[in-house]
């Protein structure tokens, strides 16, 4: 996995996996300088390389009255702000075309939701802006099929591309991960696995979406022993209170053992490669 041109980590050990991780939202600055700066902590001990990840705006929501962030300029500077105060990149998804170059301007990575990964305007404005461009698999696509999404941002001029899967739709309520998809996908980008979104319960008869956390760490050490580049995953200090997706967040304190635990698989799949 070549990271070579992604900002403050160009030295990463490749060895070891990739971590997208943070808040589903950004709900205000003291809650992402907390967050990021004890994700940094475990990942600086472990030599985990870091991206921390938060979005500046929720705008696929099952309500109205659900959440949607806290103002699209506070919440970017926000996101710069962890990037200059702890050093590491930032990701942040984007859902309409114009949202690429505003965002661009204080992230590092640019990530498409799922269920907007064939808008091409949207992946080609993001391939555009030069920055890393994550495409989050839709869960109604097949593995195969993000190919030709890779290929947009690639015409774009732009390499930089990665895949995120998230699982695939399995009846209304409910997603499963192929790991099938992984090899197949890393063919054509690398590739991370989004551990969090994998368990969510959607389409819920509240309109809130559920999930599976106590999952987490099962879908996780699977990705790791087929080989998967990264690992994606939302974590928050208190996910009952969280404005956002907190049914299937991480509890911020089980992330170091899971992270220990994770490293410690690499290691032996790495032994076997």
């Amino acid at each position: 996995m070549d990271l070579s041109t992604l900002p403050k980590i160009s030295n990463a050990n490749n060895n070891q996996f990739l971590l997208l991780a943070g808040p589903c939202a950004i709900e205000g600055e003291e809650m992402a300088l907390r967050i990021a700066e004890k994700i940094k902590s475990i990942t600086d001990k472990l030599g985990i390389p870091f991206v921390f990840k938060g979005s500046f705006k929720k705008a696929n929501r099952s309500r109205i009255d659900s959440f949607t962030g806290i103002g699209d300029e506070k919440a970017l500077k926000i996101l710069e702000k962890v990037g200059k105060t702890f050093e590491v990149p930032t990701v942040t998804d984007i859902h309409q075309h114009e949202d690429a170059e505003k965002a661009a301007q204080y992230v590092d990575v640019l990530q498409i939701p799922a269920f907007l990964v064939r808008q091409t305007d949207l992946v080609v404005a993001a391939g555009k802006t030069g920055k890393f461009v994550n495409l989050k698999k839709g869960q109604f696509m097949s593995p195969e099929s993000m190919q030709f999404a890779v290929q947009k941002v690639k015409d774009s001029g732009n390499n930089n591309v990665w895949v995120t899967d998230r699982g695939a739709q399995f009846g209304y309520q409910d997603l499963v991960v192929d790991f099938r998809g992984i090899p197949a996908m890393q063919a054509f980008a690398p590739t991370i696995l989004d551990i969090t979104h994998s368990l969510q319960q959607p389409n819920q008869n509240s309109g809130v979406t559920g999930g599976r956390p106590e999952s987490i760490e099962t879908i996780a050490r699977a990705g790791i022993a087929v080989g998967v580049d990264g690992l994606f995953l939302e974590t928050h200090h208190d996910p009952k209170t969280a404005k956002s997706d907190g049914a299937n967040m991480l509890d911020l304190q089980h992330l170091e053992k899971l992270l220990t635990n994770l490293t410690v698989l690499k290691t032996a799949v790495n032994s076997l490669s």
